[in-house]
């Protein structure tokens, strides 16, 4: 698999990530049948893809990746969907992760 279509895939992965976190809370601990049925099927797909995306990108790294997408991702939803605090430091972590997340996909080997 080309090195490109990997981080395509991983890219995917984080975002199904973020709608996981998302739909998990619409879930309300599984006690919603729909929300639950979507979150286990994005659950699935993430997983598959970033497994995918592992053919070719470093573990460490795609990991790395994945794992800060979701995050940040998942913190922007909740202040949007959900009305949680954003603050100044937490918009510096968010800054922070972006950096490492470039860094990481940027170094060479």
């Amino acid at each position: 698999m080309p090195q490109s279509l990997a981080w395509l895939l991983l890219a995917i992965a984080g975002a199904l990530d973020v709608a996981w976190a998302v739909s998990l809370k619409f879930a309300q601990g599984y006690t919603r049948p729909g929300w639950s049925v979507l979150s286990l099927l994005l659950l699935a797909a993430f997983v598959y893809l970033l497994g995918r995306s592992l053919e070719a990108l470093p573990v460490g790294t795609a990991y790395a990746v994945w794992t800060g997408i979701g995050a940040v991702g998942t913190l922007l939803m909740g202040v949007w969907l959900f009305g949680e605090a954003l603050n100044p430091l937490k918009l510096a972590g968010i800054g922070l992760v972006l950096v490492g997340i470039a860094a990481l996909k940027f170094a060479p080997g």
